[in-house]
């Protein structure tokens, strides 16, 4: 028997509620793991070098974006759209946007994309890798965020990596929704 449209708009209801539901019991579960204390790192701002806990500048909060770097797409999309939302995040914790690129790269591709955020490079430092966002073969994107201790320590709370479909890139859920959903669609530098 086939399903009626109700009854897969019921489903649809229904897994809707369920995947909001483990989004949320996915993030406890993630910020009630053990932390781990990290180093204050020093990477390669804009302006010379800079220390992780500086980057948190008045909050006890940051989120920091590991990105691939301006050859990938995928990161750029990313990137593109957290411009949009940088101030939102950044009223609640300090926010930056740190790949392997050497600086000057960054603040070319930064420019030529129209990007206000705050970058760092990871250029020289071990903090990408040691935060596991280095493969066996490239560099892997996604976000940590950390905590300042009141005595100054700063400690990871969770991680999370980046790809198609991931919560943290509405475009792909959106033309997910079209009528042939993404077909062979892959971002773009310029459209």
């Amino acid at each position: 028997m086939n399903p009626t449209a109700s009854d897969v708009r019921r489903d649809v209801e229904r897994l809707e509620e369920d995947i909001l539901e483990k989004s949320k019991r996915l993030a406890e579960l993630k910020r009630s793991l053990p932390r781990e204390t990290v180093k204050d790192y020093v990477l390669a701002g804009w302006d010379g070098p800079v220390s992780l806990s500086s980057l948190f500048e008045e909050k006890t909060d940051l989120i920091v974006i590991h990105n691939m770097g301006k050859g990938c797409r995928y990161c750029t999309l990313w990137a593109d759209g957290f411009n949009g939302v940088r101030r939102h995040l950044a009223d609640r914790a300090g926010f930056v946007v740190c790949s392997p690129d050497s600086v000057a790269t960054q603040k070319s591709f930064a420019a030529s994309r129209g990007w206000a955020f705050p970058m760092v490079s990871g250029h020289g430092s071990t903090f990408i890798e040691d935060m596991g966002f280095r493969g066996e073969k490239s560099w892997m994107p996604g976000l940590s965020t950390f905590h300042r201790l009141p005595g100054g320590g700063i400690e990871r709370v969770a991680r999370a990596f980046f790809g198609p479909y991931d919560p943290f890139c509405g475009v792909w859920h959106m033309i997910a929704l079209l009528a042939d959903g993404e077909k062979e669609w892959a971002p773009k530098y310029e459209y």
